[in-house]
């Protein structure tokens, strides 16, 4: 079974994507900023981030590519703000929910066919985060069909 996209687009032109982590809000912050636990289901970072910037190499993509990473905002554990190599901004908020929390992914995006290949991409990523806390396999997540094109006119839609 395919899973299901779950982005929607705000008013001010940004798509946003939300997971709930059966986990605190300080462990989910730890899930999107200890580096070897973003290591199981995005990629490895190095570097210092008090200096503003660490080096993001992604590990489901084709070459595992190497990019810097520029950390706009970072208010523990609530709100990461950062500017990847591709110079896309993204805003990962966590909020408490019951006895766990909400993950929340947000980038502006003003193009169908630009959000019709990413939007479908963060919903991967964010399905490998929930598998691997939960201790299950991220590499049993298959992108290609189940996100793009699976998921790509929902995203497409958002912009009609």
């Amino acid at each position: 079974m395919s899973p299901q996209p779950t982005g929607t687009r705000t008013p001010d032109g940004r798509v946003v994507i939300s997971r709930r982590l059966d986990a605190a809000p300080e462990e989910t912050w730890s899930w999107i900023t200890d580096p070897d636990r973003t290591a199981r289901w995005f990629g490895r970072w190095s570097g210092d981030p008090a200096s503003g910037r660490v080096a993001v190499q992604l590990s489901a993509e084709e070459g595992a590519p190497t990019s810097t990473t520029l950390i706009r905002t970072c208010e523990a554990p609530r709100r990461l703000v950062i500017e990847n190599g591709l110079g896309w901004v993204l805003a990962l908020d966590v909020e408490a929910d019951g006895a766990g929390s909400v993950l929340t992914l947000s980038q502006v995006m003003d193009d169908a066919e630009f959000a019709a290949s990413v939007g479908p991409g963060w919903e991967f990523y964010l399905d490998r985060l929930v598998t691997a806390r939960a201790g299950g396999d991220v590499d049993a997540i298959v992108f290609e069909p189940d996100y793009v094109p699976g998921q790509s006119a929902h995203y497409r839609a958002l912009f009609s």
